[in-house]
């Protein structure tokens, strides 16, 4: 029977159940083998309803999708075009720009392919840009802001961190900061490889053209403040990351509705929905894995599965090496929040036991993830793309493998050099 329910369990997720219904019935499993009341589900769930910090995700989702619906991809292509678009490889580095900052806050990889994969592909082949790099650079961009602040999975990671009782404290906002740099760095290795692709294009008379710059900062007059408010207002310690969420979420609704007038109050309620969607699957998983957390914790299957790691690996250089196998598999799989809600809590304490500070392995893991969107054979942004482009997905393999192997390199720098992101935070 001990070996027939987890079979049961393994066999229903892979015929498809709810992801959140497989990981309760599996904790209300453990707490029954082990004689603890199953109202113990109902405590961690109300928990969670409990978390101050945990407001920060609907309100930072919805102001996302508020501003995928408006026209502010538009907007953030045209400023970082009068600014990056006169370097070699211009429009290539805003693409790569674009993405990122629009994937910090809608937190949505597939969200920013669709949005800005429109108006970026055509363009790049416009320029003289080979179809096979213009795919490969969307496809991959479309997950490159997750680790830039307001980042949701960066919140999220937090928010399990926070609730491990680890000895070394995990704050939202030294995640933040601890993500610039790493992100910095796969910015511009990407950034380089585009500059370098544009050697044989015709040379550009594109200059930097101060009017261009002031009528594109013009344009963007009420998106420019957001990210100073929000960060600065966070790290200057005029308010939490629940109150910036706030901040932006009513920001950017006053801006698309009323202001700018992009969204009537007739779409208001779909755009609601849609972000609520992925904000309630997220909260529901959170809530069913703090319970099975807490259940794996009573059982010591942490400290039992260090003890089988430990038996074959001595060191943390391989234990990172094999973490990093693991989580491209893993970002191939899974989605981002289901990854981080069911496999931190496993992942954290083992980590820790080799050395690795949280914050660090915050970074990696997402970092590692990141390239699991896009890793070969099913990574989520390859099925995306082929979608939004209409092209066959071996298409998009190849055109990705170049960026893979790229960011491949700078995810190993990221795990085996703690300093780069730690040096923000210490």
């Amino acid at each position: 029977m001990s070996l027939l329910i987890p079979a049961i369990l393994l066999l229903l997720a892979l015929a498809g159940a709810p992801l959140f219904a497989v990981i309760a019935a599996s904790a209300m499993w453990g707490f029954f083998q082990t004689d603890v009341d199953l109202q113990v589900m109902a405590v961690e769930i109300y928990r969670v309803a409990e978390m101050p910090v945990l407001i920060a995700i609907p309100l930072f989702t919805f102001a996302g999708y508020l501003m995928g619906e408006s026209k502010a991809p538009q907007r953030l292509v045209r400023i970082t075009d009068a600014f990056l678009g006169w370097m070699p490889g211009g429009l290539a580095i805003v693409a790569l720009a674009a993405c990122a900052l629009f994937t910090a806050f809608t937190g949505a990889s597939g969200v920013t392919i669709v949005a800005l994969g429109a108006l970026l592909v055509p363009a790049l082949q416009k320029a003289g840009y080979r179809e096979n790099f213009n795919l490969g650079l969307v496809t991959t961009s479309g997950s490159l802001g997750l680790l830039f602040a307001p980042s949701l999975p960066l919140i999220l990671y937090g928010v399990i961190a926070q609730q491990m009782s680890l000895d070394t404290p995990v704050s939202i906002d030294d995640l933040f900061l601890a993500g610039i740099l790493p992100g910095l760095l796969m910015l511009t290795a990407l950034s380089l490889y585009s500059a370098w692709q544009s050697r044989h294009l015709p040379k550009s008379n594109h200059k930097f053209d101060r009017s261009k710059a002031l009528a594109a900062i013009k344009d963007s007059a009420w998106e420019i403040p957001l990210p100073f408010v929000v960060l600065g207002g966070i790290y200057g310690g005029f308010f939490a990351v629940s109150e910036a969420a706030a901040i932006t979420a009513f920001y950017v609704l006053i801006v698309t509705v009323l202001i700018r007038r992009e969204i009537s109050f007739t779409q208001l309620p779909a755009v609601m929905r849609d972000s609520m969607k992925l904000v309630g699957a997220i909260l529901l998983i959170l809530a069913v894995s703090l319970a099975s957390t807490n259940y794996m914790i009573d059982a010591g299957v942490p400290e039992a599965v260090f003890e089988t790691i430990q038996a074959h690996v001595s060191d943390g250089f391989t234990f990172l090496l094999l973490l990093t196998i693991f989580l491209l598999i893993l970002g191939m799989m899974l989605d981002i929040f289901s990854a981080i809600v069911i496999m931190i809590p496993i992942i954290l304490p083992i980590a820790v036991q080799y050395g690795i500070h949280p914050i660090h392995l915050g970074i990696l893991f997402l970092a590692n993830m990141q390239l699991g969107y896009f890793t070969p054979p099913v990574g989520m942004n390859l099925f995306i793309a082929s979608f939004r482009f209409n092209k066959p997905v071996m298409t998009l393999y190849r055109a990705t493998l170049p960026f893979f192997f790229i960011l491949l390199a700078t995810v190993l720098i990221i795990t085996y050099w703690p300093g780069l992101s730690l040096v923000l935070v210490e």
